[in-house]
């Protein structure tokens, strides 16, 4: 069928082949990187998040640049308030706690693993509604629940109430998609 020709001709692209593979690959990963593992393994453990989309909340926060800073004051990896970073690092017990060690990659994925854990906890396990509540606050997303008609398992991405959180959401949901993935078949 194939000459000794043809068949380098098939082995070249086949080569060919796999090193685009491999280098779209290794790409993907560029885009979804996976910085501060010990620490993202360490708090998801401790906090029962998953490690992944701690890692899917830091992309769409601070894309991993530690020293981020918002328009409102969000600061660190996880773009934590400083009035949330104070309120956690009571309920937590954090000695020596100021808001500058929200800067600090450790202390910032510590204490939003745990202040995420927590939302997931006050809305039974609804990511959809966690997430919203990470980016808008769990007080509005409280008071737009209890001005919704239909049950909590009615809702869907459409129906929160900022256009700013729907994106948000999407926005982590995907990243969580991707993370998973690229590094569930390969863990932490």
């Amino acid at each position: 069928m194939f000459g000794c020709k043809g068949l380098r001709i098939v082995l070249r692209i086949l080569i060919w082949g796999i090193i685009v593979l491999v280098g779209c690959y290794a790409a993907v990963r560029l885009l979804f990187p996976l910085h501060y593992r010990s620490q993202l393994e360490l708090y998801g453990k401790q906090y029962n998040v998953d490690p992944l989309l701690l890692a899917a909340v830091i992309r769409a926060e601070s894309k991993f640049y530690p020293r981020a800073k918002s328009q409102v004051g969000a600061l660190g990896l996880m773009q934590i308030v400083p009035q949330t970073g104070d309120w956690a690092a009571r309920e937590m017990g954090l000695v020596d706690f100021d808001i500058d060690k929200l800067f600090d990659p450790a202390v910032n994925i510590q204490v939003g693993a745990w202040y995420l854990h927590g939302l997931v906890e006050e809305f039974d396990g609804d990511l959809v509604l966690a997430l919203a509540a990470y980016n808008c606050g769990r007080g509005n997303v409280k008071k737009w629940l209890e001005t919704k008609q239909e049950t909590r398992a009615g809702i869907d991405l459409n129906g929160l109430p900022y256009a700013e959180t729907r994106s948000y959401v999407r926005k982590v949901l995907r990243n969580y998609y991707w993370y998973q993935r690229i590094y569930r078949s390969n863990p932490l």
